[in-house]
């Protein structure tokens, strides 16, 4: 059985920066993005075998963290979503709301220790 989902605050803990955390992550929180984890993971995977490098693997974790971080607060989610919404509408100066997003991305990067 799961703990209920509290209605303020964030919806979950922010997981440990490994794939099985990130994962378990997702599906608690966004779980119609799971399949484009792990389609995004084998990717990454991927690239990292053709490279012989971690960074592919690096770069994964750092973006679906980030992810992590945004989503477990529904306001900052909703807020982004609104702010990438605004500014793919191409019907105003984006400037302010390209200055938020970027806010909202040192946020959350800071909140997943990266």
């Amino acid at each position: 059985m799961t703990a209920p989902i509290p209605m303020d605050g964030p919806l979950i803990p922010m997981p440990e920066l490994t794939v099985a955390a990130i994962r378990h992550a997702v599906a608690r929180i966004t779980p119609s993005r799971v399949h484009v984890f792990d389609e995004h993971l084998a990717e990454a995977a991927t690239n990292a075998q053709q490279a012989q490098s971690l960074a592919p693997l690096r770069a994964f974790i750092h973006v679906w963290a980030v992810n992590v971080a945004i989503a477990r607060h529904p306001a900052r989610a909703a807020r982004f979503r609104a702010l990438e919404a605004l500014v793919d509408a191409g019907n105003e100066d984006p400037t302010d709301a390209l200055a938020e997003i970027q806010q909202i991305l040192q946020a959350a990067t800071a909140e997943a220790g990266l």
